[in-house]
């Protein structure tokens, strides 16, 4: 048998292939200097960077590709530089271009997606960490996307743009260029005093090449802080003051729940939101009576695993230094998920609101070397779900080692409130209850805590060649006091012809971490995985492809007893093109021993399928991206091959139209046929989404999921108002449908309005 381990040693072999000498043309390496100065006038933004003080600034220019190759410059050169005065970063670019072609844009909705438009940005960390900092980015149109960047920016899962703020832009274009200028309020993020680190990035999707003024081994992320200079204050950046915001809102809505009888009713509610900077790299966020029905609806997918389905934190109070709070633990073992908190699964597994009364966060840098976090929130009761009044702490502190690792210790406390009024059968349907034995029978027993604390080791080296985390997690609760640890190991290396990365991570049988999220434990109650993956890349010089590369991966769960339970073993091969497009294959063998009842086509219902029975079966997919810069766009993924006893196919993708730059429409579509012994199911999940973005502040938005799984077809439209910045006016109706006959299950109409005010 092929072991785990194996793989992962037999890879160290080939960790001395590397091939970072065709960096030697590079004009622009890492830790260069660039000065800003202090303006000395007073900086317009129009789009036009006549102002002596822009003359006089030092420039970053000589931009190098990152992709689709790493050997050259790019065809159209950008130039960067910087200003400041009492209250504003100023940033200019010039980005020259062929300007006979239209730039692409899918529309002018702010935060677009940075993979699919023409944009040019800059990158900072205003800590010297390497580590933590923010993201500007602006296109030729003037629409406007910032974000947050955590783990240096190693890959793409440690860019966050749901974070939002307020900042001030112009865009000017020429026949041979367009020209931007963004002021950015020294109010609206966290900060040292001392110097940055910066890079910029052009992302000219017109001509399929990504660069910027670091140059960046293609198998790194050109906008990772490995790969910054070194931007030197000639005075101290300024201190911005008191810097106080609110931000109030009104709510009014109307809803009808006709599934339950519940006849038409109307409320308005009213709260605010507040961030106070304790210092400029320290932050303070409250809320009270917060309300989300502005963000984005979560997008629907068919799950066939019997594992959860993670999907994203959007709501702003949890955003800014989400990472502090968010990364503990490994992917499948998080001891912390912001998502538990105000949102519950009701009997029906649909998620439910649970009023949150109030919240208060503080977080951010203490010196070089030193990040805190705390955060505490209070839920309200909510007897309809079982739930009483229940409170949330967590902290974290961190301290930076090495160049660009640190470690952190952490602590997650759930308390329930006022659960001596209640019998334990009042609350039968929550998390609250479990069946304990008292030493002659078995009796219910109340959970009044959940707690986990645990210490994290997040490796980052200066190249960004390795990566790695190694933590250890305990539990506390009513229930339990042995058998209640997590822990893991995973490092990985990168190179430009070669990647691996392996690992290995546990929970223990009574390991319960209510505010976090680890999936598996409800079907293994005690489980080790370990999960190894290599991969190649090869550069042909001449034809159509950039890259392609074969991928091998192994992964095993097994269950404390040594049972093995699941294993997979899967081989990939992907082939990247120069106009964008991509095409990806992979076949997988996949066994299961089952540890629990278990029904594919129904898991809310009794399984079918029952505990100790043991499958073997082959499963395939080919997935094509087509060019991105086209108005028509699509990618389709064909599925098929063999599923537990019985077989499985499926067609999933999306097609999207643009009508550049005032909107897109685009279908989203998952379909599987599935046969199995005792019976087959055809699931379709299809979602169109239309988006018209009238001006860069006038945005609406339509989505309908039809889903045959769970016998719904949900609509919810929005119309976004931005009359000023960081400031909205919504309107969001939302209805949901059976859909046999498409009679109203339920609907609601919510008009909010927010104003961020300075103090």
């Amino acid at each position: 048998m092929f072991r785990t381990k194996n793989l992962f040693f037999i890879t160290i072999f080939f960790l001395g292939f590397d091939a970072e000498e065709v960096f030697a043309q590079v004009k622009n390496k890492q830790g260069i200097d660039f000065h800003i100065k202090k303006a000395k006038g007073q900086i317009k933004l129009d789009g036009i960077i006549d102002e002596p003080d822009w003359a006089s600034a030092d420039v970053a220019t000589n931009f190098y590709m990152n992709s689709p190759v790493d050997t050259m410059p790019p065809t159209y050169q950008t130039e960067a530089r910087v200003t400041f005065d009492q209250h504003f970063f100023y940033v200019s670019y010039v980005c020259y271009d062929n300007m006979e072609k239209p730039n692409i844009m899918q529309s002018l909705r702010r935060d677009f997606d940075f993979d699919l438009n023409d944009n040019i940005g800059v990158i900072f960390d205003p800590y010297d960490d390497h580590t933590n900092g923010f993201y500007f980015l602006i296109t030729p149109f003037n629409v406007q996307h910032e974000g947050t960047v955590s783990g240096g920016g190693t890959s793409g899962d440690y860019f966050n743009n749901n974070w939002d703020n307020k900042w001030y832009s112009q865009v000017k274009r020429y026949s041979d260029r367009w020209v931007a200028e963004i002021a950015i309020p020294f109010k609206s993020f966290r900060y040292n005093k001392k110097n940055w680190n910066i890079t910029f990035l052009r992302h000219d999707l017109k001509h399929n090449q990504l660069s910027s003024w670091i140059a960046t081994p293609i198998q790194y992320v050109p906008a990772s802080f490995a790969y910054t200079g070194k931007m030197i204050w000639e005075e101290p950046a300024p201190h911005p003051g008191v810097n106080v915001s609110v931000i109030p809102y009104i709510v009014g809505s109307s809803t009808q729940d006709a599934e339950n009888n519940v006849p038409t009713s109307s409320s308005m509610t009213a709260g605010f939101d507040a961030k106070v900077a304790v210092t400029p790299a320290i932050n303070l966020d409250l809320t009270v009576n917060p309300d989300f029905s502005n963000v984005d609806v979560d997008r629907q997918v068919i799950n066939l695993t019997r594992f959860e389905y993670q999907f994203p934190e959007r709501r702003t109070f949890f955003l800014e230094n989400s990472d502090l709070f968010s990364t503990p633990g490994y992917p499948p073992t998080r001891p912390f998920f912001s998502r538990r908190i105000g949102l519950v699964a009701d009997s029906s597994g649909n998620l439910q609101k649970v009023p949150i009364a109030y919240g208060a966060r503080v977080s951010g840098k203490i010196g070089k070397n030193w990040r805190i976090g705390a955060m505490n929130l209070q839920t309200k009761k909510k007897e309809s779900l079982g739930l009483p009044e229940q409170n949330y702490t967590v902290a974290v502190v961190q301290r930076q080692i090495f160049s660009r690792s640190n470690i952190d210790f952490f602590v997650v406390n759930k308390q329930s409130l006022g659960m001596e009024k209640y019998d334990s059968t009042k609350y039968y349907q929550s998390d609250l209850v479990r069946n304990t034995w008292n030493g002659s029978d078995t009796v219910k027993k109340l959970n009044l805590y959940n707690r986990v604390i645990g210490a994290d080791f997040n490796l980052f080296t200066k190249s960004n060649k390795w990566n790695g985390d190694f933590y250890y997690h305990k539990s506390f609760d009513d229930f339990t006091t042995d058998k209640n640890y997590s822990y893991g190991l995973f490092l990985s290396y990168s190179s430009r012809h070669f990647n691996t990365f392996g690992g290995q991570y546990g929970v223990g049988e009574n390991y319960n971490a209510e505010v976090g999220f680890v999936p598996a434990q409800s079907v293994y109650h005690g489980f080790i995985n370990g999960f190894n993956r290599v991969e190649g890349r090869f550069y042909p010089k001449r034809g159509s492809i950039t890259n392609m590369g074969p991928g091998l991966e192994f992964d095993r769960t097994q269950i404390l007893n040594g049972t093995i339970t699941d294993k997979a073993f899967i081989a990939d091969y992907s082939i990247n093109y120069k106009n964008t497009s991509r095409m990806f294959g992979t076949v997988q063998r996949i066994f299961s021993l089952l540890p629990q009842d278990f029904n594919p086509l129904d898991p809310k219902s009794d399984g079918t399928y029952k505990t100790g029975q043991q499958f073997d079966w082959t499963e395939f997919n080919v997935q094509y991206n087509s060019d991105a810069r086209k108005v028509f766009t699509y990618s389709v993924k064909a599925s098929g091959g063999q599923f537990y006893d019985g077989s499985k196919k499926g067609l999933s993708g999306t097609l999207s139209y643009r009508y550049q730059p005032y909107g897109n429409v685009t279908v989203t579509y998952d379909y599987n046929d599935i046969r199995l012994s005792y019976g087959s199911a055809k699931f379709l999940l299809i979602s169109p989404r239309v988006d018209l973005t009238f001006t860069t502040k006038l945005f609406f938005t339509t989505i309908v999921q039809y889903n045959t799984r769970y016998d719904n077809v949900g609509l919810n439209a929005r119309l976004q108002w931005r009359y000023k910045p960081a400031s909205d006016f919504f309107v969001v109706y939302t209805e949901n449908y059976l859909s046999e006959n498409l009679q109203s299950r339920n609907r609601a109409l919510v008009l909010k309005w927010t104003y961020w005010l300075n103090l």
